[in-house]
């Protein structure tokens, strides 16, 4: 009997239970290692601070899907890897062999330059920590019954999260008592096209959000930026890059420059067979991608599918991620700005877009109990 192991229960890895509940891999045993029992879906966590979700909407129960696919769960974090012995580490149930391994443990979100503020920090990596802070936060603010928040972090995600908390704010405090700054680094959306970007723009500026230039560290009153403004805030939510964990540093599975694991054509380990890695704790090494949840979705049959074929002493097939994305921006109110290529545009089509999107893929892991699947559908 051969023993495949998932760390992690990431997008790609619940494909991956969704495929061994439809057909059950013969001769193989399958371990689950995941510090939490959900995975909540990363893109619909700005809809649920604005509060047009309910939680439970936005992540998919594994219980179910460990249940019909025959995989034993260890709820536990992953801590360390000897990728040579074949053995992952675990905080709490010890060290557990593998004959094949698939990493899907994400990353950690790089707020150290932030760490000295005075105001409260929310991370958003792990999402099962932030959401308990956010919802913690928000009941600070109805307290105090006003509101001077920052995000810090100018990408997508930066953007949407301070357009949500814009909007949810609005609604608890009114509009007059919510101060919301968006700290942009070099700049907002960087990598993105000009025309996203001016929408983007509009849109924070007509929701009333600032934006400012520049890189932010921590201080006593708020943050300090890097030309010397001080602003005094009460809470600061950091977007900010993220970061590997330390562990992997001491894996002996060859790293990207980034630190992350290096992956090549189906999700694979440079370096060890027998590894595999999707999401982002892995790097393309050959086609280099941005760390967005819709490549680790993308990735989840393929990485299915090659998992399979290791273990039953197949090659693993290709899989070329897209080379771009549909960009859905969610913007507070039930509205987005839609990007594809140089294209863009926004309103509440978008938003009934999204949502449909969003809903759809996450409808497949809500499983029938006459047949314990959910229903087919391809990523989008």
């Amino acid at each position: 009997m051969k023993h495949l192991v998932l760390a992690g229960g990431g997008h790609a890895h619940l494909h991956v239970l969704k495929a061994l509940a439809a057909r059950p891999w013969p001769g193989v045993e399958v371990t689950l290692i995941s510090p939490y029992t959900r995975q909540i879906y990363s893109g619909m966590l700005p809809g649920w601070m604005a509060g047009h979700y309910r939680l439970d909407q936005c992540a998919a129960a594994l219980e179910p899907l460990l249940k019909a696919a025959k995989v034993r769960f260890i709820q536990d974090s992953v801590s360390g890897l000897n990728a040579k012995r074949r053995v992952i580490h675990t905080l709490h149930a010890g060290d557990i062999a593998y004959d094949a391994l698939s990493l899907d443990t994400g990353a950690q979100v790089d707020a150290s330059c932030l760490a000295a503020t005075g105001a409260e920090l929310l991370t958003i990596r792990p999402i099962e920590s932030f959401v308990v802070d956010w919802m913690r936060q928000v009941d600070l603010f109805k307290q105090q019954r006003t509101a001077n928040l920052a995000v810090v972090g100018g990408g997508a995600a930066g953007v949407e999260l301070a357009l949500a908390a814009r909007y949810r704010l609005n609604i608890e405090l009114g509009a007059n008592n919510v101060r919301v700054i968006l700290i942009a680094g070099s700049g907002l959306l960087p990598g993105h096209g000009s025309s996203i970007v001016r929408q983007v723009t509009h849109t924070l500026a007509l929701r009333q959000i600032e934006v400012v230039r520049g890189y932010a560290a921590g201080c006593s009153s708020g943050l300090q930026l890097s030309y010397g403004t001080t602003i005094q805030v009460d809470c600061v939510i950091a977007a900010t890059g993220v970061k590997p964990a330390a562990w992997l540093a001491e894996s002996r599975l060859a790293l990207a420059p980034d630190g992350f694991i290096a992956v090549q054509d189906g999700q694979q380990s440079v370096s060890h067979p027998e590894v595999f890695a999707a999401g982002d704790v892995a790097s393309r090494i050959d086609a280099p991608h941005a760390k967005s949840g819709v490549y680790a979705v993308r990735a989840g049959p393929a990485l299915a599918s090659n998992l399979n074929r290791v273990l039953m002493g197949h090659a693993p097939l290709s899989y070329q991620p897209q080379k771009r994305s549909l960009y859905l921006l969610a913007t507070g109110p039930k509205e987005a700005i839609m990007s594809w290529g140089g294209l863009s545009a926004s309103g509440g089509w978008a938003w009934k877009w999204k949502d449909w999107i969003d809903r759809r893929f996450m409808k497949q892991y809500d499983l029938k109990p006459e047949t314990g699947l959910g229903e087919e559908h391809e990523p989008t």
